[in-house]
């Protein structure tokens, strides 16, 4: 099972560099281009599902606008074998 993670970007930082959006592995982050921050730019968001929250993102961004997330697996407890 894939992990899963997303971000949240925060508009009074993000610039719309566009860094994250290269760095990004999984290709899921893009320039929101129908929203402006108050400092006028287009935003980074996720564009689709696969984000692994694997923070290649956050590392990258200058001005430490964007939060990763990680769902935390979830770990099924086996039985124990009898001898």
């Amino acid at each position: 099972m894939p992990v899963k993670g997303w971000i949240e970007v925060d508009d009074l930082h993000c610039k719309g560099c566009a860094l994250c959006v290269s760095a990004c592995p999984q290709d899921v982050i893009a320039l929101d281009m129908e929203r402006l921050t108050p400092k006028g730019y287009h935003p980074a968001h996720l564009i689709a599902d696969g984000c692994t929250g694997c923070a290649v993102c956050a590392i990258v961004c200058p001005d430490a606008a964007i939060t990763v997330y990680r769902e935390v697996p979830v770990h099924t407890k086996k039985a124990p074998v009898s001898a």
